[in-house]
């Protein structure tokens, strides 16, 4: 993974908005409605070297395919996963639980996507290693297309914690045994997408989002040890994979809701140091979790480390100055070194196909707004 030798490089989180058209694609094979294969593989190979050239056109670093062809950044394992079957209940995020007509209204602000999350009914499987090796081709040939610019290209990849947040387990007798099987299944995931040369982006809510979600009932020292036991999980998983051609995503859940019951990033951040990837992308721009930076003033960040943190919200249509953007960037810069941060986002734009609370050319704007803040940084740094 490269890092910040002469500037401070600027990447984004995964996900970003789909062409409406992709959307409907998506949808109409999930739910195992008609649809053309030919056209659906020619739409996204179309769809994804746009996304590609986009970002390079905004001047992003390090880049991705948007994750256009999946529908969602933990569902789409059913189209690879065997194992699974029906449906899981809705995710419940204790926030809200306070709230009920404000969850209602977001519900309904959703509009009337579908999403399909099918339980683990079965031993968990790679049965299908076809789409994966297609996001790979796909995303090798638009980079090629594209041509030279780009630091690095990255991949998402579901962490095994945050697929068992999304796919409840009706067949492993504990949570660590169903932990473990899914953490067995990613592994050739994972290993593909770094033996093909890109970044391999873990996305872990698991380790934060969790807490208020699946380990809502626990304390926050027993959700802690949870967490310590899910990173131990997904080390296991990149044992042939090098901590530098990884990097890991943490939030907790990209919505707007009041998230007054977040766990600390002070209260977590131990356990997410002990994660095998080199990067560390997590949410410092929102109003809940823009005052963390000081966590960093109070540890020693392990050599080699690079923390990628959120300059730009990715739940309001606010776009942030530019200046802004630059004095985030510096904060951290001034505390772990200019050469150990890569400015991005706070989470994807558009998490789950169809489903996006940020207009696409505004995200267009905050990415934008975050390389400008990036080259103000850069010129006070250098």
């Amino acid at each position: 993974m490269r890092t910040s030798t002469q500037r401070i490089l600027t990447t984004h989180v995964g996900s970003l908005p789909r062409p409406g058209d992709v959307a409907e694609l998506l949808e109409a094979k999930e739910f195992g409605e008609d649809y053309d294969p030919g056209a659906f593989d020619a739409r996204m190979d179309r769809a994804v070297a746009a996304c590609v050239a986009d970002q390079r056109a905004i001047g992003l670093d390090v880049i991705n395919d948007g994750e256009i062809a999946k529908t969602g950044y933990a569902t789409y394992i059913q189209d690879r996963l065997g194992g699974f079957s029906g449906d899981s209940p809705s995710v419940l995020f204790d926030d809200l639980s306070e709230f009920p007509d404000y969850r209602r209204r977001m519900g309904q602000a959703a509009g009337a996507r579908r999403l399909r999350r099918p339980k683990c009914t079965g031993p968990v499987t790679l049965t299908d290693r076809a789409p994966m090796m297609a996001d790979i081709a796909r995303l090798d040939a638009a980079v090629a297309e594209a041509g030279a610019g780009a630091a690095d290209v990255f991949m998402n990849a579901a962490s095994p914690g945050v697929i068992a947040v999304f796919q409840l387990n009706e067949h492993y007798d504990s949570d660590d045994a169903y932990i473990d099987a899914l953490a067995a299944a990613m592994t050739a995931e994972y290993e593909a997408i770094a033996g093909a040369g890109f970044i391999l982006q873990l996305d872990c809510p698991d380790l934060a989002m969790g807490r208020h979600v699946t380990y809502s009932d626990l304390g926050d020292d027993d959700f802690v040890s949870r967490a310590q036991r899910l990173v131990e999980a997904m080390n296991a998983a990149l044992a042939n994979v090098p901590a530098e051609a990884a990097r890991m995503h943490v939030c907790w859940g990209n919505y707007e809701g009041p998230h007054h019951k977040d766990i600390d990033l002070a209260r977590i951040i131990e356990v997410l140091l002990e994660a095998k990837p080199q990067g560390l992308s997590f949410e410092a721009a929102n109003p809940r979790h823009a005052h963390e930076w000081r966590v960093f003033e109070n540890i020693d960040l392990p050599d080699g480390k690079v923390l990628i943190p959120g300059v730009v919200d990715s739940t309001t249509n606010y776009v942030e100055h530019p200046e802004l953007v630059a004095e985030r960037i510096h904060r951290f810069a001034d505390i772990v070194g200019r050469e150990r941060v890569i400015a991005s986002a706070d989470c994807g734009f558009a998490t789950f196909a169809g489903i996006s609370k940020i207009d696409p050319a505004i995200a267009r704007l905050k990415l934008e707004a975050l390389v400008e803040g990036a080259r103000i940084a850069s010129g006070r740094l250098w």
